[in-house]
């Protein structure tokens, strides 16, 4: 890996998925059939969007990159990491077991984050990802934001 990427802390992680599932469950919420599906759309593609951001990992700064190659997160990788998250979000509706489900998988993912050396959960070992600080990125977006508004 390139000496200009630092791999993204626990906290800047976290509260970036924190966002997207406040994202998710808006969206569930505003629109109550279609809302879950389009939730679980968005769980399942969204590390793919924005050259490798979710919505929350773009506020945030972070970046999902191929491990490999260095080049940002598709949208293959994205469903791929976060199918296990994606199987519990579809279980969650299921009352009791699907709730039970998707805390251990959250739980589990989180404590292989935490004892990772290569701050990988299981879904990046699956998709064979990383997640990067992007602060240029972030500074990119802004500085393109306010050339539009002006």
């Amino acid at each position: 890996m390139s000496e200009e990427f630092k791999k993204a802390g626990l906290l800047l992680r976290t509260v970036a998925k924190i966002l997207d599932y406040i994202i998710i469950a808006a969206v569930a919420e505003m629109v109550p059939k279609a809302g879950f599906f389009a939730g679980l759309v968005y769980l399942l593609i969204g590390d793919g969007l924005f050259e490798g951001r979710s919505l929350g990992k773009k506020l945030i700064g972070l970046r999902v990159v191929s491990a490999d190659t260095n080049k940002p997160c598709t949208f293959r990788d994205s469903i791929l990491r976060n199918s296990p998250l994606g199987v519990g979000y579809l279980l969650y509706r299921i009352p009791w077991i699907g709730w039970i489900f998707i805390l251990l998988v959250s739980v589990v993912e989180f404590i292989i984050l935490l004892g990772s050396n290569e701050r990988k959960r299981i879904g990046d070992e699956i998709a064979k990802t990383i997640v990067i600080e992007s602060p240029q990125a972030y500074k990119q977006d802004t500085e393109k934001n306010r050339l539009y508004s002006e």
